[in-house]
């Protein structure tokens, strides 16, 4: 007992584990009572660099160790054996530091399904109040938008006549226009709208936990690496972590909440001893409690990416000229406009792969330039990329500790086109695009299919090209999925299945992927899991 009392850091109403998307939502929302002491442990550092708040600085963050946990997966059949990277955000603000900035709630049947699986609070008529709560939209306020969140939510300050005929091709093989896919229906094509303000990222650290830092009944430690999840019997009573060289307890008298994500989350219940027993035992971790569906139903989103070279000027030559790349820094020190703003997509398309389906299985990221992958360098050719993925795929996979040790990165199994279903979809997306490309909009101005090339024409050799050719969008969710049965990890109110005090609310409890980009959902998530605390603690 001496051993324990010497290395308490201290004792708190909530500590929350990962200062990310959700993260820092509920830092915020359960630290606007000062009677409620916080604790929020972070395992990178502070987002102090400046290529976090340039739009397009994922160029620079994502890949670095530094800003960037830098997760491979194991080598995946699925995709010919290849192993993806994945980043993920090791900083203030997680991922939402790092990632495209592209603002995507996904479908309203989404969240419904998600009620008629038994989680009772999740239809889409229940989360929309808490995207509106969180949202600032620069368009104004309706229906579907909020205007008095901190988080800001503007359009693009960048136009570029290769989008444009992007969006015009799209309309002429049958996709409507429509301006706003986080509004009534997704369906359409239109320009995506980023988490910025004037020029400047607007993470989930900027929105929710600067202002919040100023409280005294919230406490911030960053390079906390969580070990694991303090149990007595069946209730979390804290979190054991490193801090700069020394082991640290913190006690929590009300509740422990993992934020730490859907790679995170998972890896530190396993190593808390909560998962399955078959594999724990397998890499030495006793079982204290036994959930098999911990780092199961891993889902995420993976792009086929299709590269056309232009006849018109695309920012590739922009990028590549030396003098007008100094003049794209000037434009956007002189007026926070020009290709630094840029998301990481111009334009969005959420259409069906066949005419049958009742509502879009595939989106669109749209650039005005082109790479061999992301991150890396431009082409030395005018090019676009037009990038589609499956929204809802069939596929799931898996996250495993390799060891006891919280240091060690698990095994990261995506199983990427392992059903016949998505097979499927992945070889009609590819001709869905070749549709476009081959509308009279860009037909006269693309001069060839870069990637993956006109040589892929039979169904056989487009999957073919669809196992070679494609990356992920860095959505994984679902591997501490919210539900009632054998397998879910959370119930609907996010509480760990027979763990008392302790909570999961991050991308991990999503039981179906969302049809969209993930970030905008993670904040939701955050703002509904504090409501929900506030609500059950009894200091709503």
């Amino acid at each position: 007992m001496s051993l324990y009392q010497n290395q308490v850091f201290g004792e708190f109403d909530y500590i929350v584990v990962g200062a990310g998307s959700a993260g820092c939502v509920l830092a915020n929302r359960l630290s606007e009572d000062p009677a409620i002491r916080v604790l929020l442990l972070e395992a990178g550092g502070k987002d102090w660099n400046p290529w976090i708040h340039v739009p397009v600085g994922y160029f620079k963050t994502m890949h670095n160790p530094a800003t960037d946990w830098c997760y491979v997966t194991d080598p995946d059949q699925g995709i010919d054996g290849r192993q993806l990277q994945w980043p993920r955000g090791k900083v203030l603000g997680g991922s939402s530091s790092l990632n495209g900035l592209l603002y995507i709630r996904g479908q309203h049947q989404d969240y419904d399904d998600w009620a008629a699986l038994g989680n009772d609070g999740w239809s889409f008529k229940e989360v929309l109040p808490y995207f509106r709560k969180s949202e600032c939209q620069s368009r104004g306020e309706d229906a579907y938008h909020g205007v008095d969140g901190p988080l800001k939510v503007s359009d693009l300050r960048l136009r570029r006549e290769i989008a444009e005929r992007f969006i015009e091709a799209a309309q002429q093989t049958g996709i409507p226009a429509n301006p706003d896919c986080n509004g009534e229906r997704q369906e359409g094509v239109g320009y995506f709208q980023q988490t910025a303000h004037k020029g400047l990222r607007c993470s989930s650290a900027k929105a929710f936990l600067r202002p919040a830092l100023q409280r005294p009944n919230l406490t911030l430690l960053t390079h906390a690496h969580t070990r694991r999840i303090l149990l007595e019997g069946q209730q979390a009573t804290g979190i054991e972590f490193e801090h700069k060289g020394k082991r640290l307890l913190a006690r929590a008298t009300r509740e422990v909440v993992l934020s730490a994500g859907a790679i995170g989350s998972p890896q530190i219940l396993q190593c808390s001893g909560i998962g399955d027993p078959g594999h724990l035992a397998s890499v030495g971790v006793e079982c204290l409690h036994t959930l098999p569906g911990v780092g199961e139903n891993l889902q995420d989103h993976l792009q086929i990416r299709l590269v056309f070279k232009t006849r018109c000027r695309t920012l590739n030559d922009e990028v590549n000229h030396p003098l007008k790349k100094m003049g794209v820094g000037m434009q956007y020190v002189l007026s926070r406009t020009g290709p630094l703003t840029l998301a990481a997509s111009q334009v969005y398309v959420f259409t069906r792969s066949r005419d049958e389906l009742d509502r879009p299985d595939i989106q669109f990221h749209m650039q005005p330039l082109s790479a061999d992958k992301p991150g890396d360098g431009v082409h030395p050719f005018s090019a676009f990329t037009a990038s589609v993925c499956q929204l809802r795929p069939h596929s799931r996979g898996r996250i495993r500790i390799r060891s006891a040790d919280p240091h060690q990165y698990p095994s990261i199994q995506p199983n990427y086109l392992s059903t016949e279903e998505d097979c499927r979809v992945a070889v009609d997306a590819i001709k869905v695009a070749r549709r476009i490309a081959e509308a009279d909009a860009l037909r006269p101005v693309i001069t060839d299919e870069y990637v993956p090339g006109r040589q892929y024409q039979t169904d056989e050799e487009l999957l073919e090209a669809a196992r070679r050719f494609s990356q992920t969008i860095y959505h994984p969710t679902s591997t501490c999925k919210m539900g009632q049965d054998d397998m879910a990890v959370v119930d609907s109110r996010l509480r760990v299945h027979g763990i008392r005090g302790l909570r999961v609310a991050d991308a991990s409890i999503m039981p179906l992927i969302v049809s969209g980009n993930t970030n905008a959902p993670s904040i939701m998530i955050g703002e509904k899991a504090a409501d929900m605390i506030k609500h059950d603690q009894g200091h709503a």
